[in-house]
């Protein structure tokens, strides 16, 4: 492992090392930064799985209606600094160097959309050599804005050349009503028929299927004809996520369709009839009271923070 070029400073740290550990760490004064690591299975001394989930923007200017990361944005982060997330938890979960888990996966999943930063292509295409890990794995969330049609060609490049069997592409769609997604994220994004076209190009038949996220709200309407329309079940598969308990779901009324405790859903039904491989990813429950949650801890260590400040004030 190369020597960190950016210093990171961990200002908050918390979790439990067999399930998630989740950290906030700062660059330099007010450029805060927040990673995730968890493992798989949890409280298991045989981890099969590491997975590292690290942010590729400082906050993120996108207000998607439900998720946190949205409250705070400062900009984009640096090749280095998104490496120094990814250096930090290699050293502290592989101490000897060698990265020997069965499957050691990073995601590009954090805080921030990945696609309005190029230099997550340079990452990209220094991983493999930076981390010689037989079972390197890597995961890229979008919602695919307008305008990052020339970060995709060259991500298609990159895969092409380095990742053609180990990477997950997944974008967020949340709903088939385009009306409702656009309220969810209200930014200008591709329509199905532009994501179809692009997964499609993107698909390899020796590598991972295209996975379409719904963090479904119990309002989000899914409509499976319209899903067919466009996405080839051979290609394309389901996940389905809860909506995790932030601060910007409560004050949008956005409530969770998906519940810990129930595993039988119609819609996963229909879906499965349809042809498609679904996937229900509800994860550990203790990743709630941990905060490791898309934006979540930083956004209570900013409110505590703030608490401190209006306090401090008040009392001068």
């Amino acid at each position: 492992m190369k020597k960190l070029e950016t210093e990171l400073k961990i200002i908050k740290e918390t979790g439990t090392p067999d399930v998630a550990s989740l950290y906030i760490g700062e660059f330099e004064k007010g450029k805060l930064v927040e990673f995730v690591e968890s493992v798989h299975p949890p409280r298991n001394e045989k981890f099969t799985k590491v997975v590292f989930i690290i942010s590729t923007l400082n906050g993120c200017p996108v207000g998607c209606r439900f998720c946190d990361a949205s409250g705070y944005y400062k900009g984009k982060l640096t090749k280095d600094e998104m490496f120094a997330q990814i250096d930090f938890l290699a050293k502290k979960r592989f101490k000897s160097g060698v990265i020997d888990v069965e499957k050691f996966k990073i995601q590009f999943s954090r805080m921030g959309e990945p696609a309005l930063n190029p230099s997550v292509l340079e990452v990209l295409e220094e991983l493999p050599a930076r981390y010689p890990a037989p079972g390197l794995l890597v995961s890229l969330s979008t919602i695919a804005p307008i305008g990052s049609e020339k970060f995709f060609t060259k991500l298609l490049d990159v895969k092409n050349k380095l990742y053609k069997t180990n990477f997950q592409l997944q974008f967020s769609i949340h709903t088939t009503d385009l009306s409702y997604r656009k309220w969810l994220i209200p930014v200008s994004t591709w329509s199905m028929e532009q994501i179809a076209a692009y997964g499609n190009s993107f698909y390899c038949p020796e590598g991972k299927k295209i996975t379409l996220n719904f963090a479904l709200d119990k309002k989000a309407p899914l409509d499976v004809s319209k899903l067919l329309k466009h996405f080839n079940p051979e290609k394309f598969l389901i996940k389905i996520t809860p909506i995790n308990p932030t601060y910007k779901a409560y004050e949008n009324d956005i409530a969770s369709l998906i519940k810990p405790e129930k595993t039988d859903y119609e819609i996963v039904q229909n879906l499965q009839k349809a042809g498609y491989q679904v996937i229900v990813s509800v994860g550990d429950l203790e990743e709630n009271s941990i905060g490791s949650n898309c934006g979540q801890y930083l956004m209570k260590h900013l409110i505590a923070l703030k608490k401190l400040k209006d306090g401090y004030t008040n009392e001068c």
